[in-house]
């Protein structure tokens, strides 16, 4: 939704003095003796929330090599949220870290509804042939009246995951949620009513023939093809066509993965491999789906972010991919190439629009760019080299 970087990434009085805490000074963030005090006063900072985690980490630091990838991953994300406490103490801005994490945990209710209610009630009972016959300015206005304002994405899911705990009692109205959600998004009117939207957006199917929409276009004195208005992005200077997705688009993403590390199957990072030879599989345009070039730890990261672990979320980035700044929705997309959607022809995750948003998203605090370029120089979510060389 941003072109530039927020305003709220500097500091409220440019010139403020930069006081870091427990005893840390700036210059401490830039040399490798400096780092490594910040490593001892996260250590001590991690022993007083969770000695266990701490000792383990310690543990394992003597010997990483000890650790498979699943536990690796488990212990990554054991830490991230404690990394995100600690910069938030650091660098004095912990109430900006909860403030937007608050924002993913007030958006969870709508891929709650998304998960319990539009995909596997609404699109389940209706299918689009009924759903072509709903009419949806009547059930939109229905439940207008019900809910005592507009529909929005929000409201609907608020109020369904409301009336859901009582089902008996508020079948009536779930009837007329389930075809308005099925309406919304099963028709080409539907789908139109919230163009942006996720709670009622489902998948496309992923044809390899067809992976650019075009329509036909008639006006002319030959026939043509052309995007949908919806696709087009017009150049104007050095501005980006492509802003990147606003948090809940990313979220919308985020929650879609699956989190396939947990079955060390995250193809995303390591390929997209044949189940009997493990050969690293071909697409049908001849594309070898190799997955992210840095084995980023795409999952993680997908997982960290959908439970407002924000900050950490960037941890996990940098861990392998310290110039994420770099990458992003704006270069590269050999993750979503691997995907494991791709075995069932569906689109992939939108990984680069997730990555690019967390990025985003602490660039956007208060000396967020400090808290950034620290990380691309210690990092105790790497467990093998939290310090540099």
């Amino acid at each position: 939704m941003d072109d530039h970087l927020p305003s709220a990434a500097l500091p409220t009085d440019a010139a403020a003095p930069l006081t870091l805490g427990f005893g840390v000074a700036f210059a401490d963030l830039y040399d490798k003796t400096g780092l490594g005090r910040v490593d001892a006063v996260f250590l001590e900072h991690l022993r007083g929330g969770d000695a266990a985690l701490a000792e383990r980490l310690t543990d394992t630091r003597r010997d990483p090599d000890t650790l498979d990838a699943k536990a690796e991953s488990n212990l990554i994300l054991a830490l991230a949220p404690h990394l995100q406490d600690f910069l938030g103490l650091l660098f004095g801005i912990g109430a900006e870290i909860r403030t937007k994490a608050t924002e993913h945990d007030t958006l969870a209710v709508l891929f709650a509804c998304k998960r319990l209610f539009v995909q596997r009630i609404a699109f389940k009972k209706i299918k689009p042939d009924a759903a072509a016959v709903l009419d949806g300015p009547a059930l939109e206005a229905d439940l207008t009246a019900r809910f005592g304002a507009p529909v929005t994405e929000r409201l609907f899911a608020e109020r369904v995951m409301a009336w859901m705990e009582d089902e008996a009692g508020n079948a009536e109205a779930l009837d007329v949620a389930r075809q308005y959600a099925a309406w919304a998004g099963l028709t080409p009117a539907g789908r139109a009513r919230f163009p942006k939207g996720v709670l009622f957006r489902q998948p496309g199917k992923n044809d390899p023939m067809a992976l650019i929409p075009l329509e036909a276009d008639d006006s002319g004195p030959l026939p043509r093809a052309r995007l949908p208005q919806d696709h087009l992005h017009r150049r104007d200077g050095f501005d980006l066509t492509d802003p990147g997705a606003n948090l809940t688009q990313a979220l919308s993403e985020a929650h879609y993965c699956i989190f396939c590390h947990h079955q060390d199957n995250d193809a995303c990072s390591h390929g997209l491999k044949d189940r009997k030879t493990g050969a690293i599989q071909v697409n049908a345009l001849g594309r070898e789906m190799l997955g992210c070039p840095l084995e980023e730890k795409i999952s993680e990261m997908n997982e960290a972010e959908t439970k407002g672990v924000f900050v950490g979320a960037l941890g996990i980035v940098t861990i392998d991919n310290p110039l994420c700044a770099g990458t992003g929705h704006r270069i590269c997309n050999d993750c979503m190439v691997a995907c494991i959607y791709q075995n069932q022809k569906r689109d992939p995750v939108n990984i680069p629009q997730a990555e690019t948003r967390v990025l985003k998203d602490v660039l956007a605090l208060p000396w967020g760019f400090e808290v950034y370029s620290l990380l691309t120089r210690w990092n105790p979510l790497n467990i093998r080299r939290p310090l540099p060389r």
